[in-house]
């Protein structure tokens, strides 16, 4: 089969529009862009990543560009990453939810950084208050971060956040 040649203005259109389309089009990409943990690869992350659920508090999930991390809400109200550093012993405001003990971060609330305490990998949550109920993205995704090792455990306890 034989095209027929497209007119110089035609094909000058052509190279300036699809260029263009494309970027507009990647501008409204639904993957949400975050930064893989240090330890992202060990296998224990890939058993929880693949277990997520599909909505988290009404928050459907969103694809991400990094291993081991999970989002959900448009925007983002739920990102979790596998893999950070485990916390040491602290003195911040520990819970338990779902069987894992979380430390919890509040200095910017009213959105939180929720760190599992005591397994490793650790897992970190970081949940927008106004969005989701924290206690509600915990109590989901605590069953699977129970499945990783424990070595130590918070002395003391909350069962909810405020």
């Amino acid at each position: 089969m034989i095209l027929p040649r497209l007119p110089r203005r035609t094909r000058l259109a052509a190279a300036v529009i699809v260029p263009v389309a494309a970027a507009l089009l990647a501008g409204c990409s639904s993957t949400v862009a975050l930064d893989p943990a240090a330890d992202a690869d060990d296998p224990l992350c890939a058993d929880i990543i693949v277990r997520l659920p599909d909505a988290l508090d009404g928050q459907d999930r969103r694809w991400t560009d990094a291993q081991a991390t999970g989002a959900w809400g448009d925007p983002s109200a739920v990102l979790l990453t596998c893999g950070v550093t485990p916390p040491g012993p602290t003195e911040a405001q520990c819970i338990t939810i779902g069987g894992v003990d979380w430390i919890v971060d509040d200095s910017q609330a009213p959105t939180y950084l929720i760190t599992s305490y005591g397994r490793t990998p650790a897992v970190e949550v970081f949940v927008d208050n106004e969005a989701v109920s924290p206690n509600e993205v915990l109590g989901s995704l605590g069953p699977l971060v129970e499945q990783l090792p424990a070595d130590a455990y918070c002395t003391t306890t909350d069962t909810l956040l405020p």
